[in-house]
């Protein structure tokens, strides 16, 4: 795989696939997170001269979330201090002939790929968007291991017709997972709410005894509270809602293999008519569990401070409400204090850091990707990452292609 930052660009047109998906609240994006982190690459390969012609989506076609990207491209405007050109189409006459305009420095936002069909359904990962457009590009940018999991157009069908490279972001963030990948006694902090990416990864590090700990809190401490034969108090009808009682006979297999190393909450933050009220976990008998407890916080805190790599992925409770928010704030502050090298993922966790204004400077890493990073995390290979390592030999014939 090769990377962008090692290539001359100057006067070439470059498809960009960027990441910049982002939350949003009645139609507006309430974080930036992704556009900003894009922005530098962005930025960088404009002001070295090349014609950047940026690709990426928002939400799933049909879904309250799939909107236009010109919002997107009016934030990027601001971020990156130069004029971004946006135009609502993809494949069509007006894309093309936006492309054609474009001089030395120039930027210009696509409409959202999952307007097309094409991106999701091509068997091959090729379709109408690569045939339409790689006539009009020099080279492909990756950008983002957040989507390289996923086998669409516009992530793996241009790395067989043209040069393609590694972005900025992508390059950081395998960087920084494959510094955990090859790790050994690795401590894990897992919360939130995805319970099925949590046991993928504890399953293959614990058989392969490179987890030193794993810290449990959220649904998934819920989880296997109840699993020890515990009671969980009214969180009981909120692992029935949410189905995770399918999940109990693989947590009792955890529970019973790896009791040494999975570390349950000693006390937990209950909610009572939506009032916190700590419990020992071995007394819950009403309340519902919404964080960890002050004396899980402090045991917790104290496994973080002699850890040397740590991984971080989802809020130890419900975060966004101030009662409940102690344990994730203290997780964080604890990881960003100590000297392990830290990668943290997940959305929730991204956005915790902000509730909290932590300087993502304390962290090794702060992760933009969520189902991708548990994957590669789990050893599995992400299609982007294979179609940029089949190019960088396909295209591999000397200097003229950053060899």
């Amino acid at each position: 795989m090769q990377k962008i930052i090692n290539h001359q660009v100057k006067g070439k047109r470059i498809l960009l696939r960027v990441d910049l998906n982002c939350p949003l609240n009645d139609g507006k994006i309430t974080s930036s997170t992704r556009i900003q982190a894009h922005s530098k690459t962005i930025s960088e390969l404009a002001a070295r001269g090349a014609r950047v012609i940026v690709l990426a989506h928002q939400g799933r076609f049909g879904g309250d979330d799939f909107i236009s990207l010109e919002q997107h491209a009016r934030i990027l405007r601001d971020a990156i201090g130069r004029n971004v050109h946006f135009v609502d189409d993809v494949i069509g006459d007006r894309a093309k002939h936006a492309i054609s305009k474009l001089q030395d420095g120039d930027v210009l936002v696509l409409e959202n790929v999952r307007s097309l069909s094409c991106e999701t359904d091509h068997p091959d990962g090729e379709g109408e968007i690569v045939s339409n457009l790689a006539p009009f590009a020099d080279y492909f940018v990756l950008d983002a291991l957040s989507i390289a999991h996923r086998k669409h157009s516009s992530i793996v069908g241009f790395t067989s017709r043209m040069p393609s490279f590694a972005g900025d972001v992508l390059a950081s963030e395998i960087e920084a997972v494959d510094k955990v990948r090859h790790a050994k006694d690795v401590t894990f902090i897992f919360g939130g709410s995805k319970v099925e990416d949590s046991f993928a990864v504890m399953k293959k590090w614990l058989a392969e005894g490179r987890a030193k700990y794993i810290l449990v809190g959220g649904a998934l401490s819920v989880l296997l509270l109840y699993a020890s034969g515990r009671s969980v108090g009214g969180s009981r009808e909120y692992l029935k809602n949410a189905k995770l009682d399918a999940y109990v006979p693989e947590a009792k297999d955890l529970l019973q293999k790896y009791s040494d190393k999975i570390v349950l909450p000693l006390d937990v933050g209950l909610s009572i008519k939506m009032v916190r009220s700590e419990s020992d976990s071995s007394t819950i008998s009403h309340g519902e569990i919404w964080d960890i407890g002050e004396k899980t916080i402090a045991h917790f805190s104290d496994i973080i401070s002699h850890s040397s790599v740590i991984v971080m992925n989802g809020p130890m409770g419900v975060y966004e409400l101030d009662d409940f928010s102690k344990g994730t704030k203290a997780m964080l502050d604890a990881v960003a204090r100590c000297d392990a090298f830290s990668l943290i993922g997940g959305g929730h966790t991204i956005s915790a850091i902000e509730k909290f204004n932590i300087d993502k400077k304390y962290f090794g890493y702060v992760s933009l990707s969520g189902k991708a990073l548990i994957e590669y995390l789990c050893g599995k290979s992400l299609p982007g990452v294979v179609s940029l390592d089949t190019s960088a030999k396909k295209f591999s014939s000397g200097k003229s292609h950053g060899v």
